[in-house]
């Protein structure tokens, strides 16, 4: 059995403490999580404001987006492709990201150049329109997707057509 290459500089976009919300802590968690478990690897983090004046970060929080604020997701996407992200963490709620449906979120994924790890915190089995078009290329551009459990995975079989892998 060959040993596992970890990618030397792993990004996360979400939520980030000290806001104060579950995806900020799971963000922070599994952000630490992942740089003692890889001590070589460079882990950062994007996080993204609910407020202008934003919040005073960690270090690890590199970037900042302001939830409603579209080019800074643009912005996101040129820092991490810059600095040669290896892969992206995305943590993925409709209610933290900007736009229709958290759509702002998708103008970063356009233009990033690395792979992309989307955990899905919520999926929904019913979506309105807005959100099942955000859904659907979440999924089309996400290299892998992660959920917390198996009935997340099946509504993602059954209501996005997404194969079990």
């Amino acid at each position: 059995m060959s040993p596992v290459v970890l990618p030397a500089r792993i990004a996360f976009v979400g939520g980030f403490e000290p806001r104060r919300c579950g995806i900020a802590t799971f963000t922070h968690n599994l952000c630490e999580a992942v740089a003692s478990a890889a001590p070589g690897a460079e882990c950062y983090t994007g996080a993204v404001n609910d407020r202008p004046e934003g919040y005073k970060y960690p270090s690890r929080v590199r970037f900042e987006m302001l939830e409603k604020d579209l080019d800074s997701y643009r912005r996101a996407a040129d820092y991490l492709n810059f600095n040669n992200a290896e892969v992206l963490c995305v943590q993925h709620e409709f209610g933290i990201y900007g736009g229709p449906a958290g759509s702002h979120l998708l103008a970063l994924l356009k233009e990033v150049r690395m792979p992309v790890v989307t955990t899905l915190h919520t999926v929904l089995q019913s979506p309105n329109p807005a959100q099942r078009k955000v859904m659907d290329e979440l999924v089309q551009r996400s290299d892998r997707l992660v959920v917390m459990a198996r009935k997340g995975a099946e509504i993602l079989r059954e209501t996005y057509g997404v194969p079990e892998s």
